[in-house]
């Protein structure tokens, strides 16, 4: 319940008040999305299309000194088609992104108002 309330305060947090971080650090909390996957039995790596791999920043928020913290939404294709939505956080600097660990939050079901199929 406490990891579903984080995820729904981060959610509706404003993302303009975001100062975006200074790179694009997407290859860190992939990887160890990756990894969390197949360790709780969600995934198999070699069961991923990488190429199909889609992954988009939708928050990055100052939190120190040359300290971000970066939230992606991912999405991991298995080469039978099935889709494995992810969002991660984790942090990152201008010149480290692993900075920390990364939470990964599975989605499980998308609500949607039927405009974006």
């Amino acid at each position: 319940m406490k990891m579903l309330a984080a995820f729904a305060a981060l959610l509706l947090t404003p993302i303009a008040s975001f100062a975006a971080s200074p790179a694009q650090c997407v290859s860190w909390p992939k990887n160890i999305a990756e990894v969390k996957l197949k360790n709780a039995g969600i995934t198999d790596i070699t069961k991923l299309d990488r190429s199909k791999t889609h992954a988009v920043r939708i928050a990055s928020e100052k939190v120190g000194k040359d300290l971000y913290r970066d939230v992606y939404d991912i999405t991991f294709y298995e080469k039978s088609g099935r889709a494995i939505e992810v969002i991660t956080s984790s942090e990152a600097s201008s010149y480290e992104c692993s900075m920390g660990s990364v939470d990964v939050f599975v989605v499980s079901e998308k609500l949607t108002d039927g405009s974006d199929k």
